[in-house]
């Protein structure tokens, strides 16, 4: 099976068994040698510009037109959570990164704007 894609961003998980992949409006989720484990599609995942992969696992993605922050579960499959929308002043959102330091989830965001979210 071909796909063809183009590759936004990508991440390894903690473990380095799973390797996480964002293009136009999808996250893929591969094993180490490349085989094809899940490709999740949301409704608010458009222009995916973000991921982020914490240390404990939790996989972080932006939807930059859709001006959302989502968590999605390890296995690549499904949506968590909708961490932050534009009702939390997310807009155009390009990167993110979880600091298990301040507890909290750093946006950045287009034209040099930076959002950071308190989480508990």
């Amino acid at each position: 099976m071909l796909l063809c894609f183009a590759i936004e961003r990508c991440a390894v998980s903690p473990t380095g068994d799973r390797l996480y992949i964002t293009s136009w409006d999808k996250l893929l989720t591969l094993a180490r040698d490349g085989t094809v484990l899940a490709i999740f599609r949301d409704q608010f995942m458009a222009l995916l510009s973000g991921l982020h992969v914490t240390p404990a696992g939790q996989v972080l993605v932006c939807g930059c037109q859709s001006f959302t922050i989502l968590q999605v579960d390890w296995e690549g499959k499904s949506k968590l959570a909708t961490l932050a929308t534009c009702m939390d002043e997310v807009w155009w959102p390009w990167s993110v990164c979880y600091s298990s330091t301040t507890s909290s989830i750093i946006v950045g965001q287009w034209r040099d704007n930076i959002l950071v979210i308190r989480v508990e």
